[in-house]
């Protein structure tokens, strides 16, 4: 789903914020390392960040917002890494969904579940199903996601249905595992990285990019507001002339 005109406005001010905005939640090894702590101490506090911009993202208004939480690349670190996130998960999941929903908020996951344990699974459909009536803010969860493999399976099932290209282009954007959301206006990376790590690849095409130094565990509300205040500079144009150039 793309909306071009997807600025609304904040509640209290005159600013106009995104619609959506998606986050690459990075820095939580290097945060942890700077400190002298294992890597598992930086992934927690990572998740104590997830908590405050949710609850800023709603405070600013903003409609949705789609955090990546464990790339189809993620796979490849250390087991021991590798199961403390999976803890983690289970943790968040456990904990925080009552939360979410006492709030208003929606929560959805998209990504390939197929790789986590049933329990996992379990408990990402009792949120999801627990909130999915809310009209708050829609929080996303990308989990075993990759924008390649999305786009990939996307045109597999678009190429079934479609009968010419028009059908096909209809098919493929319904396809994909955002297609009940609008496309990202802004997307944020903590930390200092600057690439978007195949995440969104189709949904970004016309998103501006904020890459903040910031380390994600150290990420909050104020740190959201510059990177707004940084998007509300930019010139939207799609692909079009300033109006002054028209």
């Amino acid at each position: 789903m793309s909306d071009y005109n997807s600025n609304i406005q904040h509640p209290t001010s005159n600013i106009q914020v995104p619609r959506h905005v998606a986050i690459i939640m990075d820095g939580n090894g290097r945060w942890a390392q700077a400190r002298g702590l294992p890597r598992a101490a930086g992934h927690r506090q990572g998740a104590e960040a997830v908590r405050r911009v949710v609850k800023a993202a709603g405070e600013l208004g903003i409609s949705y917002v789609t955090l990546f939480g464990f790339s189809s690349e993620n796979w490849r670190r250390p087991e021991s890494e590798i199961k403390e996130l999976m803890k983690l998960l289970r943790y968040y999941l456990r904990s925080e969904t009552a939360e979410l929903h006492r709030s208003n908020v929606c929560l959805r996951v998209i990504g390939d579940r197929s790789a986590f344990e049933s329990d996992i699974v379990e408990l990402i459909e009792n949120a999801e199903d627990l909130t999915r009536p809310n009209d708050g803010l829609t929080v996303i969860m990308a989990l075993n996601y990759g924008g390649q493999a999305d786009i990939l399976q996307a045109a597999r099932k678009a190429s079934v249905d479609a009968e010419d290209d028009l059908a096909f282009e209809a098919h493929f954007k319904q396809s994909l595992m955002t297609a009940d959301f609008p496309d990202p206006d802004l997307l944020i990376r903590t930390s200092g990285e600057q690439r978007i790590s195949n995440f969104l690849l189709w949904q970004c095409a016309y998103s501006e990019f904020v890459f903040t130094n910031t380390l994600w565990p150290d990420f909050d509300k104020a740190a959201l507001e510059g990177a707004l205040a940084e998007y509300a500079q930019r010139d939207r144009r799609f692909g079009g002339l300033k109006h002054s150039e028209g």
